[in-house]
């Protein structure tokens, strides 16, 4: 520990309190403009949205990332329409806000690349211990010039980085909007063809049932009874199977919309999905990486990545800082001068960061391409399969009318007892399995396409022309 001279003691007391005085107050100004800790509590209890809170929801159309969603009136009290589901989907699914907030993080990180450094001040202070000397100090005000050049990269790279997590956003919407449409055509679905896969099992049962009372008689072979038995077990599992997809339905759909479990939701409205014409297709096409936000997302972050390569390349010069000093020695000599630290680039020269972020730009353009030709692959497989869809929809239909005439003959021969238990139930299964197949395929049709106008997409929203006028204009 320093000994001072008792006759040194009182200055340095005097030269230390002058120094508090003076750095006080601008301690306090820049207190003033920083943020402050608000602590945030985790919620203990389950948050989802029950169904007293969905009668409360109100949605802003003007915010739905689709055209036709943004033209929807959003209702819960009539019922969910096929939009309306997809509405509540973007509004409230989990995965949304986790997204939205990578999006917040996106866009301070954009702003904290834009803020220009601190200049840094250094302050030192000597007090000799023989009387008649001065007190000698240092004051230095400096600032990275380095973080100043590379500034403008850093921006332009943030921002790029900003575009693409804001059009990943986008194209995450319109995929959970995909799912909440295809949902609702499956619970739809479910919904037709449950009551239908119901008469089968009993249809089945009922006949064994007679088949048991006849084998008891002695009317009936063991063969026959086993193959009744077979039958009524199949109906029976397939009924099963279907009423724990309906429960998982209800469970992915309640999942996707944010909805407690026990939410039961009313659907209205159609399932039904109009094909889009070949001209409509052929023209979505054309602008297909101008048109889908993953692609142009893609777009953004390869730009990301070039103002990134660009500001490792301007960092292979000297780091350089300059600043000014004023001093005074102990014999009371004043001084004005300047610093400058300037890093020597002979054996790094940051050649391995502009190596991996130049192979970090052949990658970003090497997904890009992959994901484009990959889009193109998908329409084109979508396209070729709703053609075989259709034909075989429209064939299953086409026979419909006379399997259900032949139903309705059966079941007023049995009533009238001139047609046995076996013919009419066979004439009724026909019946019903049919139906069950062309609402399988209306099902498949419909899902098929919400996909392919996913993988289309609609016109991207004004709000987002931006980004891709952001890549126009740096992209060089």
């Amino acid at each position: 520990m320093p000994v001072f001279h008792p006759a040194v003691v009182p200055r340095v007391a005097a030269g230390v309190a002058a120094r508090l005085g003076a750095i006080v107050p601008l301690c306090t100004l820049l207190v003033s403009g920083c943020a402050w800790y608000h602590r945030a509590p985790l919620a203990p209890q389950d948050t989802s949205t029950s169904a007293r809170s969905l009668e409360r929801v109100q949605i802003d159309p003007s915010r739905m990332p689709l055209p036709e969603l943004a033209a929807h009136r959003f209702d819960p009290a009539d019922g969910l329409d096929i939009d309306e589901v997809a509405m509540l989907a973007v509004a409230n699914n989990p995965d949304l806000k986790l997204a939205r907030d990578d999006l917040g993080i996106a866009r301070a990180q954009a702003y904290s690349a834009g803020l220009l450094p601190d200049p840094q001040l250094s302050v030192s202070s000597d007090y000799p211990g023989e009387p008649g000397t001065t007190r000698a100090f240092s004051y230095g005000l400096s600032i990275d010039v380095m973080a100043i050049v590379l500034r403008s990269a850093n921006q332009h790279s943030a921002d790029a980085t900003v575009a693409k997590t804001d059009l990943g956003l986008l194209w995450q919407e319109w995929q959970i909007v995909a799912q909440a449409r295809q949902l609702f055509v499956k619970t739809r679905f479910q919904q037709d063809t449950l009551p239908l896969l119901r008469q089968l099992r009993d249809l089945s049962r009922t006949r064994y049932e007679r088949m048991a009372e006849a084998h008891r008689d002695g009317n009936l072979t063991d063969d026959t009874l086993s193959a009744a038995l077979t039958a009524y077990g199949d109906a029976r599992r397939q009924a099963t199977d279907a009423e724990r997809a309906a429960e998982q339905t209800h469970h992915d759909l309640n999942a996707l919309l944010g909805l407690a479990p026990d939410v039961q939701l009313q659907l209205a409205g159609s399932e039904h999905i109009d094909p889009l014409a070949d001209t409509t297709l052929d023209a979505a096409l054309a602008r297909l990486a101008q048109r889908r936000p993953d692609l142009i997302a893609l777009q953004a972050g390869y730009e990301a990545q070039e103002q990134k390569y660009r500001a490792a390349i301007l960092s292979q010069f000297p780091s350089l800082s300059v600043g000014f000093v004023r001093a005074r020695d102990t014999s009371n000599i004043y001084t004005s001068g300047f610093q400058i630290n300037l890093s020597l680039p002979i054996f790094n020269r940051n050649q391995g960061n502009v190596a991996i972020e130049k192979a970090t730009r052949q990658r970003l353009r090497d997904e890009y391409q992959a994901r484009l030709n990959q889009a193109y692959a998908d329409v084109a497989h979508l396209r070729a399969d709703d053609t075989i869809l259709t034909r075989q929809l429209q064939q299953t239909e086409a026979v419909l009318p006379d399997v259900d005439l032949a139903a309705r003959h059966a079941a007023a021969a049995y009533a009238g007892h001139d047609l046995t238990l076996g013919a009419y139930t066979d004439a009724q299964n026909a019946s019903l399995t049919r139906r069950i197949d062309v609402a399988t395929l209306q099902e498949s049709l419909a899902e098929q396409r919400v996909g392919l106008q996913a993988l289309l997409g609609s016109a991207i929203p004004d709000a987002f022309c931006s980004a891709q006028s952001f890549i126009d204009t740096h992209a060089k």
